[in-house]
């Protein structure tokens, strides 16, 4: 593109900038504009309004509304009133009226067209047409759509229960013992945040149980049946029996000639069950954490696995479901299938910290499955439901509600992988509750629990602080094959003769880290078992109200940027204590190691190290601080008495009789001697031929 064209277009891009400016309306024209463009807004509406129509009752209507009063109308006053509509059969008439918006609407008036504004009586025409495809839909089941909701109650000496009619469910659960940060008891379920429900679809009905209103029996102190009756004799409901002294409730779908009303060719029967789950700890966060969907694959080798507890979450399964649980912390509701279910869609969703319901309520679950059904049977399908605390050694003990089947309750119980759950529930679960026998105070026995640990761990600790030693006494040693050695190209030699030193002295460098590592395993396990560990929840020690969650001394209501997730908005004191204990014996280690010294930037990672520790641990449970504040006190202690009880002068003396013996070279030191030489020789090649091109 030459000068010319560049300029020419230029040009023109002005000349058309300056007509479209000369021309641009004015402030009054755009004004005018908008109030044009408001008005025809304004006529569409009205024509709009205008070309609703408002509907009327057909002769088809009146029908079907006369023969749904017939069959399902009150025997007694011929009345028949659902959600708002109340219709009454006099004379082989009906009549009655409909409410919309606190407006009653008569039948009569829904006969004319334009007797109501058209709104209106579309509405209420809706709502009339919608309850009677409702009695039509539920046929043997219509008659139960209406009634009054009674509550029965039973309870042992661990679980209360209240069960509504309307549904026939479980409305409240509640544990006997056990409080909430806000109220006086723990309820696992609650009238307006947990509802469950079974379906039952034909070719053309659909029954779902959570729309009936059940007739409740009360068998005995810890039986009561809600039951359905039906034409024909035919009855179907939901049995419910507490176990005594325990968190489990049976519940048996029972039925009687349900063949004439649900096809034989039905042979699968829909579950629902929806939660907002309840918060019971003062610390939400870490709650909120712990809480999620689990669930077992049936069968004896079905693994137990969950869904993702931070954030919402939803999963499809296909296989067969022994059971299913909402838990939290330290609570579950599990529901348990004597057969199985057969798959399962699942979904978890967070609540907003915009929602008024965020401080109450941690998440809200569904689970949809299916269970095998026959109209056939008297007992077509039957479960258990576990309503009660994560303790280890109760969910244990109740392997025994599925012979030739391991439940696995215990999972519900975050205990780390593999490896580390082991620990826990083979080791020190054991060694816990065998300490609780004895005492009371859960602060004492998490002390004489972590003694009992350090002992057993001691040969480590002891074999860990030698090997410091002997590197220690090295140091010079070392600082004089550094100074000996200091060219890069003389690198391996530098090693070959440190290992040679090694080897005399009798001393390993990695002897310090090896007793550490193996103690890590169970550092780890103890950092999973004490935030999960329900025997510490609501136990006092000293000034920390509740060994399960944090020890708070101070508290504010600002953010600390970056860090508030982790850190929470408080300072729990055996956080603080831990910390100032974890560089105390960083400060201690650091003085027993001379080759700190020449490492400064790795010196000042160990003391950030502590400070780290503070940030991450200071939300979690003050009976893990404390465990780790007692640790670490112990280990200072260990180091001390070594210190006294080890002498130098004689380590060196072990280590000159070492050197004295005759060493038999090994074939892997063989092995890295001879890749030394040969690499040693390939650098002096490629110096040769570096100097020969100079």
């Amino acid at each position: 593109m030459d000068k010319n064209t560049i300029t020419g277009l230029i040009l023109m891009c002005l000349v058309i900038t300056g007509f479209m400016w000369l021309n641009k309306p004015t402030e009054e024209q755009l004004a005018e504009q908008r109030r044009a463009q408001a008005a025809q807004v304004e006529q569409a509406k009205k024509n709009a309004s205008l070309q609703v129509i408002s509907d009327t009752l057909t002769a088809e209507d009146l029908s079907e509304i006369k023969r749904v009063v017939a069959q399902f109308a009150d025997t007694a006053s011929r009345t028949l009133q659902a959600d708002g509509v109340e219709l009454r059969l006099t004379d082989g008439n009906v009549d009655g009226s409909v409410k919309v918006g606190g407006k009653e609407v008569s039948l009569a008036s829904l006969k004319t067209q334009g007797a109501h504004d058209a709104k209106l009586q579309n509405t209420a025409l809706n709502k009339l047409r919608e309850v009677v495809n409702n009695y039509v839909r539920n046929g043997a089941f219509a008659a139960h759509l209406n009634g009054k909701n009674e509550t029965i109650t039973i309870k042992n000496d661990s679980l209360k229960l209240e069960l509504s009619s309307k549904g026939g469910v479980i409305s409240r659960a509640t544990l006997l013992g056990y409080k909430a940060y806000n109220a006086p008891n723990v309820e696992v379920f609650s009238p307006e945040d947990n509802n469950y429900s079974f379906t039952l679809n034909t070719n053309s009905q659909r029954f779902d149980t959570k729309d009936f209103y059940f007739t409740p029996k009360q068998i005995n102190d810890s039986t009561v049946l809600m039951q359905l009756d039906l034409a024909g004799g035919a009855k179907w409901g939901l049995r419910y029996t507490l176990v005594p002294g325990s968190y489990m409730v049976r519940m048996e779908v029972v039925q009687e000639k349900m063949s004439a009303v649900v096809p034989p060719n039905i042979t699968i029967m829909d579950f629902n069950w929806t939660q907002k789950m309840l918060r019971h700890e003062e610390g939400k966060m870490f709650e909120e954490r712990n809480s999620g969907i689990y669930y077992k694959y049936a069968g004896q080798g079905g693994d137990v696995k969950y869904m993702k507890e931070s954030g919402s979450d939803e999963e499809d399964l296909q296989d067969r479901v022994k059971w299913f649980s909402t838990k939290n912390q330290f609570f579950s509701a599990a529901l348990i299938a004597e057969s199985y279910f057969v798959g399962g869609q699942m979904q978890s969703e967070e609540i907003s910290k915009d929602d008024p319901d965020y401080a109450q309520y941690l998440k809200t679950m569904s689970i949809s499955s299916q269970v095998e059904y026959s109209s056939e049977k008297a007992i077509p399908a039957s479960f258990y439901f576990y309503l009660g605390p994560n303790k280890y050694h109760l969910l244990s003990s109740y392997d025994k509600y599925s012979p030739g089947e391991d439940l696995k309750l215990t999972h519900l119980i975050p205990l780390g992988w593999k490896l580390f759950r082991w620990i826990n529930t083979g080791v020190i679960i054991p060694i816990f509750n065998w300490l609780g026998k004895y005492t009371v105070n859960y602060g004492i026995i998490i002390l004489l629990l972590t003694i009992i640990i350090k002992i057993v761990l001691s040969p480590f600790t002891f074999k860990s602080y030698m090997s410091q030693a002997k590197m220690r006494l090295l140091a010079p040693d070392i600082k004089a094959i550094n100074d000996k050695y200091p060219d890069q190209a003389d690198a391996l030699k530098r090693q070959q003769k440190t290992m040679e030193l090694y080897s005399r002295a009798g001393a390993n460098p990695m002897g310090g880290c090896l007793p550490m590592l193996l103690q890590m395993p169970i550092l780890i396990a103890m950092f999973t078992f004490f935030p999960s560990c329900i025997e510490l929840r609501g136990q006092s020690f000293l000034w920390a109200q509740d060994l399960s969650a944090p020890d708070a001394i101070v508290r504010w209501s600002g953010q600390i940027p970056f860090v508030t997730n982790y850190f929470g908005n408080h300072l729990s004191l055996f956080c603080l204590l831990m910390t100032i204990t974890n560089i105390g014996y960083t400060y201690l280690t650091m003085q027993s190691q001379q080759q700190s010294q020449a490492m400064p930037g790795m010196k000042w990672m160990m003391y950030l190290m502590p400070i780290m520790f503070l940030v991450f641990f200071n939300n979690y449970a003050s009976g893990l601080s404390y465990y780790y504040f007692l640790s670490l006190l112990i280990t200072i202690g260990q180091t001390y008495l070594c210190l006294a009880l080890v002498s130098e002068d004689k380590v060196r003396a072990k280590m000159a009789e070492n050197a004295k013996k005759p060493k038999k070279k090994s074939g892997f030191m063989a092995r890295l001697e001879e890749a030394q030489r040969q690499q040693q020789a390939m650098l002096r090649e490629q110096e040769k031929r570096k100097n020969k091109r100079k």
